[in-house]
């Protein structure tokens, strides 16, 4: 029977995957306790509603600003110590806060200011970050390690963190922020242990001159249909899924009365469905294909839709958040399976960050769009229009998903090198 350490992380992924996972877990569990004590410490300084949101936005402003630019730039250095530079540039940000918090003498423009900085250098570390599984793992194995990523995300960012970040919150203000400083530069200290990851090598035009990078990697996009209609899926599903999930503290509040705590363990029930997603996707990546999982995820998601716009059960609501996890989970591990699979590896960083960029564009229009819609015409309207709108998404590219799912990469001599026989150390040592 194989042991617990086997079953989280295979031995033939290597060991520098080891060492990513556990720094991708421990970060994620810092990230996690953030999530709930910075708006809870916003909330200790301010009543302003703007002031409060705009703690939120600080998550995806960054990304819309830097987001190219950080994608670039993991495809031109070495990219396990841009991450480790990022992270440690976190913790530097969030010790200046705990100075700040200690002293007595934070307001919540410093709090604003801090958010910002911290997401601005997670930005950059998320970005280089995201690259480097494929450099440490066969494409073969890119399903199985990104499941294993996504699971500490759910149980570290969603599960523990938030939960662990309250509890902190409640018996210091400080606290939660120093166990997140803890976590990061933990996580520094393990990423440091993967073998150094060789810059990749940038193509050249014919005249010999280089291109800009960011534009290639939009060119490059462009013209490569599975990938750019992937990333347009993407896109518009987060616009349709935001608009509702903006207003839905009010929907589960006020529509279904559940209450705060039973807004709360609505959220869970999405962790926990991934939770249990986690633990069949190996079985589903054997034994189904990808375009059917994938065409069964965003159908599920449709019906998600109309599910909430239609019930005023708690129970029902409960039921379909654990589903909305699951699927979620196995979309967002294919999907970006998918992605790695298809992109050189040169570009791993750009056409990354061109899919953030995508993914936080679509939730601020949707989150605004969803403040419309339900101002105008109450609180399930947003579920409506996000029914509708998947719908017809879907409909449009249900024949380009069965494209998407079997388009083969163009692999350079390299790439093959390098993804080859990953051997003890998860990558051979190439400098």
């Amino acid at each position: 029977m194989p042991s617990l350490g086997e079953l989280i992380a295979p031995r033939r992924l290597g060991r520098d995957f080891r060492w990513l996972l556990a720094s991708s877990w421990t970060s994620n569990l810092g990230d996690g306790i953030a999530l709930s004590a910075a708006p809870l410490l916003i909330a200790s300084l301010t009543s302003s509603p703007i002031l409060v949101a705009s703690g939120a936005m600080m998550q995806f402003l960054p990304w819309l600003l830097f987001g190219l630019l950080a994608g670039s730039v993991a495809d031109h250095h070495d990219r396990r110590r841009l991450v480790m530079i990022a992270n440690a540039l976190r913790a530097v940000v969030v010790t200046a806060l705990v100075v700040f918090l200690v002293t007595g003498h934070v307001t919540v423009w410093i709090v604003l200011a801090a958010a910002f900085l911290y997401g601005t250098a997670e930005v950059f570390a998320d970005s280089a970050g995201s690259t480097l599984l494929p450099m440490l793992v066969r494409p073969v194995d890119l399903g199985v390690g990104n499941a294993r990523l996504q699971a500490g995300f759910l149980v570290g960012n969603q599960l523990a963190g938030p939960p662990l970040g309250a509890f902190l919150f409640a018996v210091g203000t400080f606290i939660p922020f120093l166990v997140q400083i803890l976590c990061v530069s933990l996580a520094v200290i393990l990423i440091s242990r993967i073998a150094r990851t060789p810059v990749p090598e940038q193509e050249e035009r014919l005249d010999g001159a280089k291109p800009h990078p960011i534009r290639e990697g939009l060119r490059w996009l462009r013209h490569n249909a599975p990938v750019r209609t992937l990333v347009i899926i993407i896109l518009v599903f987060n616009v349709t899924w935001a608009a509702p999930w903006g207003v839905l503290v009010l929907y589960a509040t006020e529509h279904l009365q559940m209450g705060v705590v039973g807004y709360g363990a609505l959220t869970t029930a999405s962790a926990l469905g991934g939770l249990v997603a986690t633990g069949c996707f190996g079985f589903l990546e054997r034994h189904v294909s990808f375009a059917t999982l994938m065409r069964v995820c965003l159908s599920l998601e449709v019906l998600m839709h109309l599910g909430f716009a239609l019930t005023t059960s708690p129970i029902v609501a409960f039921v379909i958040m654990f589903g909305f996890g699951a699927y979620a989970f196995v979309w967002g591990t294919i999907s970006t399976t998918v992605r790695q699979r298809l992109v050189p590896l040169h570009l791993q960083g750009r056409i990354a960050s061109v899919n953030m960029v995508g993914v936080f564009g679509g939730l601020v229009i949707g989150q605004l769009l969803g403040g419309l819609i339900a101002q105008a015409w109450g609180l399930t309207a947003p579920w409506w229009f996000a029914f509708a709108g998947s719908a017809v998404t879907l409909a449009l590219v249900w024949r380009s998903i069965s494209h998407i799912a079997a388009a083969k990469p163009v692999i350079s001599d390299d790439e093959t090198e390098a993804g080859s026989e990953p051997g003890e150390g998860g990558m051979p040592s190439r400098d």
